[in-house]
């Protein structure tokens, strides 16, 4: 589950992290009483779940009364990568003069969580790891000990964080963890950590993502779950259990397993289309699973084609022929063409089940793609 923004600084505040004073707006007269209250320059910031909003237009900093009106009449409502802009964060304007990244995800490949700082702030992390890894400093945390005063203070003197800033860049590491781990946090960072001109150190940005499977122990971050949600898909696949992320393409793409999907994306940018989400079903689906996935991938408008990429392990080839035909069979006029791959366990058998009236079935991945592609293109014509 991913918080917005506002959400995540709630939580940071009272752990004692220093954040600018904000309110939350849904409308131009609210982001108007808002900045009346916190004072100028502020920061107007689009609370959707994308990166790079900046450079997409969904921050401005307002001056004025006029600025900030202009500035909440453009980011409210506007399309941003793909997602509706319902509410912005109104936040006191920060006169900084340096930006550092500090930050604590999970390190798969280790087993262990790990603790990131870098005086590269301001950017997107990855670009950095990309460009000049050695600009972040990390260290392997153990899950028995925590994170060791010590550690945390290796990771920022690694970083090269000058002397005077040092103190409060750990403490504000220590905090983070500390939230990464009693909240069964699956990443959590702040990017940028602003350095003032009165030298004081403040998290201008908060990202915490909880991991969905242990909301049962944190009864408070269930309450905010709806409000978590960015548009009615996220709100259903919620609603149905899938792993989803809308992305900003018009090649909708379903399959079972992480990976499996992951592949999928890869082959479509491959061979020239652009994903339009990520969906994954997972093991064992059954018919009336694999057709609440198309249900899911039909409601976004922005889908052209749809590809079904399925590799039978608990999942059955014929349960998801199944499902396939029982929800096409719903419509008079199938909303956007259909793409099918099954192999693995019972593919002989879906692949006789399927409906080839109304889905394309391919019996190699590569093909599969290369045709969902194709119809994408086709139908944006």
């Amino acid at each position: 589950m991913k918080l917005h923004e506002y959400q995540a600084k709630d939580i940071f505040a009272d752990a004692g992290i220093p954040v600018p004073e904000s309110q939350l707006a849904a409308s131009t007269e609210e982001v108007l009483e808002a900045v009346g209250e916190i004072g100028y320059p502020a920061a107007i910031k689009a609370q959707v779940h994308v990166g790079g909003r900046g450079k997409a237009g969904g921050i401005k900093i307002a001056t004025t009364e006029d600025e900030a009106r202009e500035a909440a009449e453009a980011i409210l409502g506007m399309d941003l990568k793909g997602y509706h802009v319902n509410e912005v964060l109104v936040e006191q304007g920060v006169d900084f003069v340096d930006e550092y990244y500090v930050g604590v995800t999970m390190d798969r490949s280790a087993g262990q969580p790990v603790g990131m700082v870098s005086t590269k702030g301001g950017v997107d992390i990855e670009q950095v790891a990309e460009e000049d890894p050695e600009a972040i400093a990390q260290e392997h945390i153990d899950p028995a000990f925590g994170l060791h005063p010590y550690q945390a203070r290796k990771i920022v003197y690694d970083a090269g964080v000058p002397a005077e800033y040092a103190r409060d860049v750990t403490s504000i590491l220590s905090k983070l963890y500390d939230l990464y781990a009693s909240n069964d946090a699956s990443d959590i960072e702040v990017n940028p950590v602003m350095i003032t001109s009165d030298d004081d150190v403040i998290a201008a940005d908060a990202v915490m993502n909880i991991d969905e499977d242990a909301l049962f122990r944190h009864p408070e971050l269930a309450e905010m779950e709806k409000d978590a949600y960015q548009n009615d898909l996220e709100r259903k696949a919620g609603e149905y259990g899938f792993d989803y992320v809308r992305l900003s393409g018009n090649t909708g793409i379903i399959g079972n397993g992480a990976g499996l999907v992951m592949t999928t994306l890869d082959l479509v940018d491959y061979y020239g289309g652009t994903p339009a989400n990520f969906l994954d079903i997972g093991g064992g689906a059954k018919a009336e699973r694999v057709a609440n996935a198309l249900d899911m991938v039909f409601s976004d408008e922005n889908v052209n084609s749809v590809v079904f990429n399925i590799f039978g392990g608990i999942t059955r080839g014929d349960e998801v022929a199944k499902g396939i035909n029982e929800a096409l069979g719903q419509f008079d006029e199938i909303p956007k063409p259909v793409v099918v791959r099954l192999a693995g366990t019972n593919a002989k058998e879906g692949m006789e089940i399927l409906n080839t009236e109304l889905v394309d079935v391919e019996a190699t991945l590569e093909d599969a793609v290369q045709r969902a592609v194709t119809n994408a293109e086709e139908v944006a014509q």
